[in-house]
């Protein structure tokens, strides 16, 4: 472990223990509240985070490897879709154990990184073929997930707040 995977591995768990608290203070009828915009419920996109945490560390470990993903916007919309109708029901218990587990997990993943595997670079069919690191795609994606969609749900259930 280096200091640079600790920094990624805390602030994504950093990440996780916040959107885990926000959660944990929503009444039923704000975790089934949608969305504006998105539509998604707010309980559905706190388990949306928790559940691809193990899909972007692979993203990003395939980085690392030099075999990125071709992944598009148009499959991570199909797979958020597909998500959302598939736990509309989830609870909130389901999700913060699922939350615990993979945000944990990915951490760990982080940490388990060189620095030299960090920094290589590969061309991402995602990013419109642009060379990449696998740090870049651990901070815009594992890391920073948590902390969008808090701010969204933050701001979709307590405007001005």
């Amino acid at each position: 472990m280096s200091e640079r995977t600790e920094t990624l591995a805390r602030s994504l768990e950093e990440g996780a223990a916040a959107l885990a608290n926000f959660a944990n203070t929503l009444t039923d009828e704000e975790w089934h509240t949608r969305t504006p915009k998105d539509g998604r419920k707010v309980g559905v996109i706190v388990n949306h985070v928790a559940s691809v945490y193990p899909l972007e560390i692979e993203f990003a470990l395939s980085v690392a490897a030099g075999k990125p993903a071709a992944v598009t916007m148009r499959d991570i919309d199909a797979m958020n879709g597909g998500h959302a109708q598939e736990n509309d029901t989830v609870t909130k218990e389901q999700t913060l154990a699922l939350l615990a587990r993979n945000s944990s997990e990915a951490a760990a993943a982080i940490r388990a990184l060189t620095d030299n595997e960090l920094d290589r670079a590969a061309a991402v069919p995602f990013y419109s073929n642009a060379v990449v690191t696998c740090q870049f795609v651990l901070e815009d994606h594992a890391v920073r997930h948590s902390y969008h969609h808090l701010a969204r749900l933050r701001a979709a259930l307590k405007p001005g707040a």
